[in-house]
């Protein structure tokens, strides 16, 4: 057991077992086992980097599962007006499908509208429903602008795209004598 200056447990420890099938087994036997009522995590000493390595590969992983699922099923929704708080954003598409979540986005400090938020659908036929209903539609005086969310790395290439084949469509003027 790995102690720290003051003498107390860090909370981890290593066994050495002499054989490796030896280890595999205890690994497969105890991890996720409890523990004076803990939770116990059991697996193969791993250099830090290599750890490191692991829990990286192991979130990214978790963010492309979470990514995929809200695929198609998430959209942004932008020109609210600030009286719109997230129930209200819920009551105005709530008639295109299930709601599984509704979010008009705040200043931290203020809690004052950004004029933006996120509804998400439990399926992809509802949330384009809702877009083709609800885009350009006048809430509180202001037409929505409504559109299937998309992760920030997307929209920027989606805009560079554009923005490259705009240049690429304009003729440089001939430069004379």
């Amino acid at each position: 057991i790995m102690k720290g200056d003051d003498s107390k447990s860090k909370g981890f420890g290593f066994v050495s077992y002499e054989t490796p099938e030896a280890a595999e087994s205890a690994c497969d036997g105890l991890n996720g086992t409890e523990f004076h009522s803990k939770t116990i995590y059991v697996g193969r000493a791993q250099k830090k980097a290599e750890r490191q390595m692991e829990l990286k590969k192991k979130f990214e992983q978790m963010k492309m599962e979470r990514m995929s699922r809200f695929q198609g099923v998430n959209l942004y929704v932008k020109n609210l007006d600030d009286s719109i708080d997230d129930e209200k954003l819920r009551q105005e598409f709530a008639l295109y499908g299930t709601i599984t979540s509704a979010k008009v986005m705040t200043e931290e400090g203020s809690g004052r509208s950004k004029g933006f938020g996120f509804v998400c659908f439990s399926s992809a036929d509802e949330a384009t429903k809702a877009v083709t209903e609800m885009n350009g539609r006048i809430i509180v005086a202001k037409p929505l602008y409504v559109a299937l969310a998309q992760r920030k790395e997307e929209r920027k290439a989606q805009l560079a795209s554009q923005y490259i084949h705009r240049i690429s469509g304009m003729r440089m003027p001939a430069m004379g004598p």
